[in-house]
């Protein structure tokens, strides 16, 4: 059996091993010699050691080390520049030539202090049993220098290499430490969970960087899939560092598997690196390097037999899991690939400055390539933000949701069981006033893609509005949990369905995490859930703020209600929540909507 074995007894690193660190750092090939890094890693270093990290502020360090004046300000980017400039040399050292120090420099976002720590263990020692050595004596193993523990020097040599794949998955079900989210939104005991790092971009170029982003995305759509595995989100994966280490990954996030690694890109050649950890003793289950031309399809067909590999080391010790769909795979289109890309920052701020970006991109990929199912998909989903949202409106003989529902068909069509195709469908068929249809899309698409945790969520606010509260809270759980870094949609959705079943100390909660700032719905949301919660203030405050923003939705607000298929009993205590922030709901509101029948001064509570 392998062992761990620390370099650590403990301790924190003292001054004398920082130092060693640093200059093993800004000496290495791997540390570019241009510009100011090393004297900004130095200046930083030396600050933190000298217990002046109250002075690692961008004013001090653009005047040490930039040598600016005095009259320096915040509107000179410099020192933000250059210290996003280090982080990314660091990262990319730590994946090549630090992958085996000892000790880690790292630099957190949202300042200029550095962190020291500990790096991943530098040698793996065999203890002795009677496979492990004939005279019972240990036997460590030699780390290389890409951090990789070399094949031919374990125990089993070649043999071992060969079922590794097969052969990890009952060691791995029978020695994990953590469980997977179940259906009610808890741990579980059995079923493994996994999260992805962002792949680090190890190349110079533009494309390395979208083909080290694009690589993560993809692993992201395609392993949420596999009903043996649950995957934590994109947006939770993307908080990540390339580079993070499998303690702060079980210690934080609770995840049994982390998979991660890197693209280089070098002329028309590209390597990929990926390896399997498991986050409880840091040993690495499963690694492959992937070497082709620079090429999208070439990188879809990886990215399939990466996902498929990793299915069948956690979850399949005695069978083969199903290949992942590579039957359709992306154009061979650089910025076609890009825009899908752009569509998940956009779905994480959903401003409408974005929004307009997204659908120039997305419009021209399927205009260049009609048979791009995730674009179609994703097009859809920009026209109903467009329609529902009243984002960027233009001109047109057909409104925004039915030029929806038309893509989303265009997408199923071309690709039936594609994710974001379902999805798409599933949305705009609800928002054309056809729910039940929306539904039973929902069901199919969640029992594809059981895993995935933006369906989840979006499937949970549509339950939410058609008036099944509870359920919708449910799924929201599940995706809460499995991404938690998707606070903004998911907690917005949560609030709501919190405060409709009465637990308005978890509505307030839940709005206050999500702070999308940008989207004119969160307002509202939060000016209902504030009244309801005796914060009048605050209510107020978020009501003016989403009239100002969609002033026209006041005057519509049944109109804005139906087109939601909210039921009526629910629009009398949505009108209610609106009046008590001070929101200026017309008088004749009741007559006007389907919920004239019921109790007119019915509230949140």
């Amino acid at each position: 059996m392998l062992k761990i074995t620390h370099v650590e007894d403990g301790k924190p690193p003292c001054e004398d091993e920082i130092r060693a660190q640093l200059h093993r750092i800004i000496t290495s090939t791997e540390f570019p010699n241009v510009g100011r890094g090393a004297a900004f890693l130095t200046f930083i270093v030396e600050e933190a050691l000298a217990g002046r990290s109250s002075r690692i502020k961008g004013y001090t360090i653009a005047l040490e080390v930039f040598k600016r004046d005095e009259k320096f300000t915040q509107e000179d980017n410099v020192v933000r520049i250059q210290a996003g400039r280090l982080r990314r040399v660091l990262e990319r050292y730590y994946l090549t030539a630090g992958q085996a120090d000892p000790i880690r420099i790292d630099i957190p976002k949202g300042g200029y202090a550095p962190v020291f720590t500990w790096s991943a263990p530098a040698l793996v020692e065999a203890e002795h049993d009677s496979a492990a050595s004939a005279d019972g004596k240990e036997r460590q193993v030699p780390v290389d220098q890409s951090g990789w523990i070399p094949e031919w020097r374990t125990v089993s040599g070649i043999a071992a290499a060969a079922v590794i794949v097969v052969g990890a998955a009952y060691w791995i079900s029978t020695r994990s430490a953590f469980a997977p989210i179940d259906g009610a939104g808890t741990v579980g005991p059995d079923e493994p969970t996994l999260i992805i790092a962002p792949f680090a971009d190890l190349g110079d170029g533009p494309d390395s960087k979208l083909y080290a982003m694009g690589f993560t995305e993809e692993l992201l759509t395609t392993l949420p899939r596999f009903k043996e595995i649950k995957v934590f989100g994109r947006e939770t994966s993307n908080e990540l560092m390339p580079n993070v280490d499998a303690r702060q990954i079980r210690d934080q996030i609770g995840a049994r598997y982390l998979l991660s690694g890197g693209v280089r890109v070098a002329g028309a050649r590209m390597r990929v690196t990926a390896r399997l950890v498991n986050t409880r003793d840091g040993a690495i289950l499963w690694s492959q390097n992937y070497d082709n031309n620079l090429r999208s399809r070439d990188l879809f067909a990886i990215q399939a037999d990466v996902a498929s590999q990793v299915a069948t080391a956690v979850a399949q010790p005695y069978g083969i899991v199903a290949q992942a769909d590579a039957a359709r795979p992306p154009p061979d289109d650089r910025g076609a690939y890009e825009c899908t890309l752009s569509f998940y920052a956009y779905r994480v701020e959903l401003s409408p400055e974005r929004h307009a970006v997204v659908r120039d991109c997305l419009e021209s990929a399927v205009a260049r390539y009609p048979t791009f199912a995730t674009a179609w998909a994703m097009l859809s989903i920009i026209y109903l933000d467009q329609g529902r949202f009243q984002f960027n409106p233009v001109a047109a003989t057909v409104s925004p949701l039915e030029r929806a529902l038309q893509t989303a068909r265009q997408a199923a069509q071309a690709e039936p069981g594609n994710t974001r195709a379902l999805q798409a469908l599933m949305n705009a068929l609800f928002f054309t006033q056809q729910p039940e249809e929306a539904i039973r899309v929902g069901e199919r698409a969640l029992a594809i893609n059981p895993n995935d945790t933006e369906l989840m969520g979006e499937f949970g606010a549509l339950l939410n509005l058609a008036g099944q509260w509870q359920r919708g809270a449910v799924l929201l759980d599940q995706a809460i949990a499995l991404n938690p870094g998707g606070g903004g949609f998911y907690r917005g959705s949560r609030a709501l369905a919190s405060a409709m079943l009465g637990d308005y100390r978890r509505a307030v909660q839940e709005i206050k995490q999500a702070d999308l700032q940008k989207f004119p719905i969160f307002h509202l949301v939060a000016a209902m859930i504030f009244a309801e919660a005796g914060m009048e203030v605050d209510a107020r405050r978020e009501g003016e703020i989403f009239v100002k923003m969609r002033p026209d939705f006041m005057a519509n607000v049944i109109a804005e209600m139906e087109q939601r298929n909210m039921q009526p009993v629910d629009q009398t205590r949505f009108l209610a929540a609106m009046r008590k922030a001070g929101m200026p709901v017309p008088a004749t509101a009741e007559r006007m909507s389907g919920a004239s029948s019921a109790p007119s001064e019915v509230q949140l509570r």
